[in-house]
């Protein structure tokens, strides 16, 4: 049976040819969207579990952000390892299901109230997303014969699947959280991946590839195919959020032209383009990525609501669905009238909007810190000592050897008693009466460090209050930073396929994945948040960016000249 044969006879491909997808792109969808819901479960818990000082660790901003970052770096560099040993080992659908089981076991582990099982979890996560998030894409691609005008829409509404997962998953890990623990939320975490994988087991007949994806392969499709496969792999949007490749019937004709005009620029020219791309993306993903770190830590004590940091995990994926294909009209608006930009221009702004984020989230913490905190307020409030904190004490004239002694306490299990512990309200088990986080903190002080730090107890209190603002300057912040994120994210992959010389094109596809892992690595800056004040740490992070969105600015003309008609 040849190729076209074998996607007629198939029932997963049997509408793949008309006007309507196949029925398998809904079962990935599915399966895509409670693994993704699975995936950012565990995300928008994970860094407030690692300092929960009750049911986690008592760890540091700092050390909870480093096992973070590391975690990022390896996550997003998997997917060229599990890519491969599909490619030549065990096809596609066997490396999801491979994929699924580790993810189970992962979040299942996290829900151990042990050390050990934290580090066991993260190694099956890492090796779970890379047999399983790849793969999973590419079996969107495969359900389409080649030249099929479905396939961008195709990966869109999968992009949708991951983003309504992505949605929902914080706001149920709030509610699992909030009334069962951190535990309790991990295991429905595991619960979600279940069903992921049981979808894909039970509808395996309608996603299976009848042995069509060889000839394919060999078509001038092929790059397409690969650049959405690879970026909906590292939840990146596919090209066409950003840049329609064709038009309704599928013409390749102005796709081939530009690459014929591609083709006259020397190699040289088009690798150094791609490497300034790649300096791009490891920035961007650097800021993008303290979504889970310190843009948490800063909705759990800085933002005045009622639930947690990890709701706000939510609002970057709820502006995605939101903001898609309002943009996608705009781009096929200026395009009718011959104006859309090119995508140097795109990833420029995006960038400019990157920074831009962060200046908001800047004028919102010097709103924060610039508060004097009534009495009421601190009667009232959260109060958290770090290292920011512990060295404005000691200029304040606080005994350091006081201050020594509250950042070596530690309990029986040898979590820290007071060093980044938040002290909030609560109420007492055995009086059955409210507790305020001003009581709690200074007797914690008083036990560790008796009689010395009597005369300071307005500095401790002033210096370690944690100040709230309006929810609104984080998620206008996000909306930002969410256009951002596809005015650039989408083109990168792309331009890869496009930019890259043919012999080198492998080579620089996996430089991609590299310089995201890199800038996932980069998140680590995070160490920095108990140390510089809010406002400083969100202006860092703003002026990198704008300072790479200005670097690429001035070389757009010779950008746009090493990459003709993109």
């Amino acid at each position: 049976m040849n190729a076209s044969s074998a996607i007629a006879a198939n029932p997963a491909f049997a509408h793949a040819a008309e006007d309507k997808h196949p029925k398998g792109l809904y079962v990935l969808f599915a399966t895509e969207m409670w693994e993704r819901f699975s995936f950012y479960s565990m995300l928008a818990l994970f860094t407030l579990y690692l300092r929960d000082p009750v049911e986690g660790f008592g760890w540091t901003a700092a050390q909870a952000t480093t096992l973070y970052a590391n975690y990022l770096m390896f996550v997003y560099a998997s997917p060229l390892i599990g890519g491969l040993i599909a490619d030549r080992v065990t096809g596609y659908r066997k490396a999801v299901m491979i994929g699924g089981f580790f993810f189970m076991a992962g979040h299942g582990l996290l829900s151990i109230p042990a050390l050990w099982a934290v580090y066991a979890a993260l190694t099956c996560l890492v090796i779970g997303n890379g047999f399983f998030k790849p793969n999973v894409s590419t079996m969107v691609g495969n359900l389409y014969p080649e030249g099929s005008h479905l396939k961008d829409r195709a990966y869109n509404i999968f992009y949708m699947g991951i983003n309504i997962g992505a949605f929902f998953a914080p706001i149920v890990m709030e509610i699992v959280k909030a009334n069962f623990g951190f535990h309790a939320a991990f295991a429905v975490a595991a619960f979600g991946m279940l069903i992921s994988v049981g979808i894909l087991w039970r509808y395996k007949s309608i996603v299976e590839d009848p042995n069509a994806l060889a000839e394919r392969n060999r078509t001038r499709n092929e790059a397409s195919e690969k650049t959405n496969a690879a970026a909906t792999s590292v939840d990146a949007p596919p090209s066409g959020v950003s840049h329609q490749e064709s038009d309704e019937r599928g013409v390749r004709s102005e796709a081939q032209a530009r690459q014929d005009l591609m083709n006259t620029v020397p190699n040289s020219k088009r690798v150094f383009a791609l490497i300034v791309i790649f300096a791009i993306v490891i920035v961007f993903w650097m800021v993008f990525h303290q979504n889970g770190s310190t843009l948490t830590y800063w909705a759990d004590d800085n933002t005045d609501w009622r639930v947690s940091g990890t709701i706000s995990n939510s609002i970057n994926a709820f502006w995605v669905v939101t903001l898609t294909f309002p943009l996608i009209w705009f781009w096929s608006y200026l395009d009718k009238r011959g104006k859309e930009p090119a995508t140097p221009t795109k990833m420029a702004i995006g960038m400019t909007l990157t920074g831009l984020s962060f200046i908001v989230l800047w004028y919102a913490a010097t709103l924060g810190e610039s508060q004097a905190p009534t009495q009421q307020q601190l009667a009232n409030g959260e109060f958290r000592i770090n290292e920011r904190v512990v060295n404005n004490l000691a200029a304040q004239g606080v005994p350091r050897d006081a201050l020594d002694r509250i950042v070596a306490a530690k309990d029986a299990d040898g979590k820290n008693l007071i060093y980044g512990v938040k002290f909030s309200p609560k109420e007492d088990a055995a009086t059955k009466q409210m507790v305020s986080g001003e009581q709690q903190l200074m007797t914690a002080v008083n036990t560790v460090a008796p009689g010395q730090v009597a005369q300071h107890r307005e500095a401790f209190l002033q210096r370690s209050h944690l100040f709230r603002i309006s929810p609104f300057w984080l998620v206008f912040a996000y909306a930002i930073v969410t256009l951002g994120e596809l005015m650039l994210s989408p083109m990168g992959l792309s331009l890869v396929s496009k930019v890259a010389p043919i012999n080198l094109r492998g080579l620089l596809m996996g430089g991609w994945f590299v310089a995201t892992a890199i800038g996932n690595k980069l998140t680590q800056i995070g160490v920095y948040w108990d140390i510089w004040l809010q406002s400083t740490f969100f202006l860092v992070l703003a002026v990198m960016a704008l300072f790479m969105a200005v670097v690429l600015f001035f070389l757009l003309k010779p950008l746009k000249k090493a990459m003709p008609g993109v």
